[in-house]
């Protein structure tokens, strides 16, 4: 509470209730006029004129009434006259805090007008910073919320600082959130559309990226399940759709000749299946036409179950089947013919020189290994003149082949025995027979399959056989007239002592006693081509016909001499 100023102040005024020097003024006429009673100080802050300067002022000749503050709680004590003036009387204030008793003053008419003490403020500011006799002390501010700037507030409002209801709102302002902003109210005390403060919207802020976040997952999640899908169907399928596969239009035409399809599709024709049953158990093998008569020709081992009495059945390549016969074999050549009887359109297939075939020419083996018929194989001379023996089951030699054999390395297996091994223009040059196995050359009924060795009958000596077989019945055999020594394990084929019936090794009058080859001669090479073994020797003397003349290097006690014989032929009956 102000305390009032003592007599003598050098202004001359005197202090009001509140302690401001606001009171009463002289006016030129020698009158003095005082605040409205009925108004609040803020009214006559706001409505009394201005001053322009500071004036001394004589004390006034009648009591003037002040109003107290209307601020709720703030109480006011009545301003004290000066020590030289009567004092006026002050009721006590209310409970309210708001004195309404009269305080009286003394009215006193100034002899002039005072002159300012400085120059007119043309910014109607209060001196120094002190503040006017219009305007009193501003109201304490309280931390209190406050209606957003630029609310309505109707006549008779509290004043800045007294808490008020909640203010409905007239609708959005201008400029939207900062348009209601006000920067008096409390922290936090925004009252926005959306609901909340800083730390509010802040929260929204982040639970909406967390939003947009979880989406965004989801979105990957998707997009790679989606992507992990069509890869597969890329992958697996070649597209989403139903898959149509691109197929080349046909182009139906001839092979060449000399290609492998050319070759078989002109010998298939003449290619068949036999399956021999009889007293020894059943066999399985090929053949092919040798003319229009319906002669096949085989293996001995082929069909040598049916010499039993068994029976042969034919299937051509058509599937046509037919009953055979067989006309004859010989063991030694590993050679037979059938016939078949009442089968037209047979497709004979034409024969080749095997004099004329040179290692590496291309072959192709047809037949039908493990009873799969009308099997095409290829592959090329590997070697010629090579000499194999196969067979020996029975033990005395009677059925040992000797063949001065075709070497291939087209596929051969069990089944294809009896079938031709034709050359690139589909001419039978051989007649597949055995094949290498882990003991070496064998009979392909005796062999697990094939190894890349295969051996075939050279056609040559085929054909002159099969001739024998169906004119005669029986095939003959070129021989020198020797008894050999299989056991001799020198080099070459040494002239046995004795015959098997112990007659002479040396048949008396044969083509060897007339050039005067001897027991324990050793014969070293046949036709300027070296000998190994006694099987060497027979090979090479069964590659040629009886009547042909052959140059033998015969060597006796270290000195070696060339003689020439004329074959002869041997019945083997």
């Amino acid at each position: 509470m102000d305390k009032a100023k003592p007599t003598g102040t050098p202004d001359g005024t005197v202090p009001d209730a509140t302690g401001d020097s606001h009171g009463t003024t002289a006016e030129p006429g020698g009158s003095a006029t005082a605040p409205d009673a009925s108004t609040s100080p803020g009214a006559d802050a706001a409505t009394a004129p201005r001053p322009v300067g500071l004036t001394k002022a004589e004390p006034a000749a009648e009591p003037v009434e002040v109003a107290a503050p209307t601020v709720p709680g703030q109480a006011e004590e009545a301003a004290v006259p000066p020590a030289t003036e009567p004092p006026a009387t002050v009721p006590a204030p209310r409970a309210g805090g708001a004195p309404d008793a009269v305080v009286p003053a003394q009215q006193q008419a100034p002899a002039e007008r005072p002159r300012p003490l400085h120059a007119p403020d043309p910014y109607s500011t209060p001196p120094y910073g002190e503040p006017g006799p219009w305007a009193p002390a501003p109201p304490v501010q309280r931390p209190v919320p406050t209606p957003a700037h630029g609310t309505y507030l109707p006549p008779g409002t509290p004043a800045h600082g007294t808490p008020v209801p909640p203010v409905p709102e007239a609708g959005p302002a201008q400029g939207g959130e900062w348009g209601r902003y006000d920067p008096w109210a409390a922290p936090g005390a925004l009252v926005a559309e959306s609901g909340g403060g800083p730390g509010e919207r802040r929260r929204e802020r982040r639970a909406g990226r967390g939003r947009l976040v979880g989406a965004a997952l989801v979105l990957a999640l998707v997009a790679g399940a989606v992507g992990g899908y069509v890869g597969m169907r890329l992958e697996r399928h070649g597209g989403l759709g139903t898959v149509e596969l691109e197929q080349t239009s046909g182009q139906a035409g001839e092979r060449a000749p000399d290609s492998v399809a050319g070759i078989a599709a002109r010998t298939l024709p003449g290619v068949v299946t036999l399956h021999v049953s009889g007293g020894d158990g059943g066999a399985l093998g090929t053949g092919f036409v040798l003319d229009g008569r319906g002669h096949i020709l085989t293996n001995q081992h082929v069909v040598e179950s049916a010499s039993d009495g068994g029976s042969i059945r034919v299937t051509f390549n058509g599937g046509e089947t037919a009953r055979a016969r067989l006309v004859g074999g010989d063991p030694g050549y590993d050679l037979a013919v059938v016939k078949v009887s009442g089968v037209s359109g047979l497709t004979p297939l034409p024969l080749g020189d095997s004099d004329d075939v040179r290692v590496g020419d291309p072959v192709v083996a047809i037949g039908a290994p493990f009873d799969l018929a009308n099997t095409v194989t290829s592959g090329i001379i590997s070697a010629k003149e090579r000499p194999i023996t196969a067979g020996g089951e029975k033990g005395d030699g009677t059925d040992i082949s000797y063949v001065d054999a075709l070497q291939t390395d087209a596929p051969i297996n069990p089944g294809n025995s009896g079938g031709p091994l034709v050359d690139e223009r589909a001419r039978v040059i051989g007649i597949n027979s055995a094949i290498h196995a882990a003991g070496g050359p064998a009979r392909q009924d005796d062999s697990a399959g094939s190894v890349g060795l295969g051996f075939a009958i050279p056609v040559n000596q085929a054909k002159r056989v099969a001739e024998e077989l169906i004119n005669h019945g029986r095939a003959t055999h070129p021989v020198i007239g020797v008894t050999l020594d299989m056991g001799y394990e020198g080099e070459g084929a040494k002239v046995g002592g004795e015959a098997a019936g112990g007659g002479p090794a040396v048949t008396p009058g044969g083509p060897a006693d007339r050039t005067d080859i001897a027991a324990g001669d050793v014969i070293t090479e046949v036709d300027g081509v070296p000998v190994a073994s006694g099987e060497e020797l027979i090979i090479k003397i069964r590659s040629h016909r009886p009547g042909d003349r052959l140059a033998l290097t015969v060597e006796r006690d270290g000195e070696s001499r060339r003689v020439t014989l004329e074959l002869g032929s041997s019945d083997p009956s």
